[in-house]
């Protein structure tokens, strides 16, 4: 009975959620009233402009931030219990490769951490540098690999404790459009092998309407929630996908939401 009751929990819940810094200059709200559920194998996006607490949210939900008030659970538990039990993985915006550690190393990095026997390490490196098509790069340094190419094997970093949900923090926003394209349609298939639950930043409209299952639009600080989009498009998804009625109207959409964001008084 537990179980049944723990799978039909959301994946991560957040309900009048509140986050206020305190700095020399006095108390700055992070994020206001925030209220969002994501379920099982959703993909969702948090968009807005800078400084609107989107990254916030994605530290709290990891319990890299604390909330001041309301509540925010993961998994069913708090973001503290969900981490001691490795329920995610954390992709950040730079890849932040050792690079005296090979691209193995590195991703064996928290493996080792976690007490993983060689043989398991040695098998899991092999399976996720499979997952993000970098087969064959385990012995090259962070040096000797692109830019794109740093940043899948650390998401195959993030991927090799095979956690259920994996938080990413705007990921590809360094990268120029072609290979930014190309990561989205590999994020995309990824999701699509590995049915886990993905919380993504970016600051790019299309990025968010081509990935997501569900937008979050979100307003200048203190951050609040102006709209959530439940996209109707497949879940598979060409890039060409991007000049159709639907993506163009999501978008639309979202630019709408972050408009009506700037109407917020702080």
């Amino acid at each position: 009975m537990k179980d049944t009751l723990q799978q039909n929990l959301p994946v991560i819940e957040a309900r009048a959620l509140g986050l206020t810094f305190q700095t020399g200059d006095g108390p700055v709200d992070a994020l206001k009233d925030v209220n969002l559920t994501v379920e099982k194998g959703d993909f969702v996006s948090f968009i807005g402009p800078s400084g609107c607490g989107k990254t916030t949210l994605l530290r709290a939900i990891a319990a890299l931030e604390h909330p001041t008030s309301g509540t925010l659970t993961v998994n069913g538990m708090t973001p503290d219990e969900a981490r001691r039990k490795r329920a995610y993985g954390y992709v950040f915006q730079a890849a932040g490769l050792y690079p005296w550690r090979t691209i193995a190393g590195n991703i064996k990095l928290p493996l080792e951490i976690m007490g993983f026997a060689r043989d398991e390490q040695e098998a899991r490196v092999k399976n996720v540098l499979q997952l993000v098509d970098l087969e064959g790069f385990g012995k090259k340094y962070p040096w000797q690999l692109s830019g794109g190419m740093q940043q899948r094997a650390s998401i195959a970093r993030a991927l090799a404790f095979d956690a259920d949900i994996l938080l990413m923090d705007e990921p590809f926003g360094a990268l120029d459009e072609i290979v930014r394209d190309r990561l989205n349609e590999e994020t995309l298939k990824l999701w699509a092998r590995t049915n886990k639950t993905i919380v993504f930043v970016t600051h790019s409209i299309p990025e968010a309407v081509y990935l997501s299952t569900k937008i979050v639009v979100m307003s200048p600080r203190p951050g609040r929630i102006t709209d959530v989009i439940d996209s109707p498009l497949p879940r598979e998804r060409p890039l060409e996908i991007r000049d159709s009625r639907a993506f163009i109207e999501i978008a639309h959409r979202v630019r709408e939401g972050l408009r009506a964001g700037h109407s917020y008084e702080d």
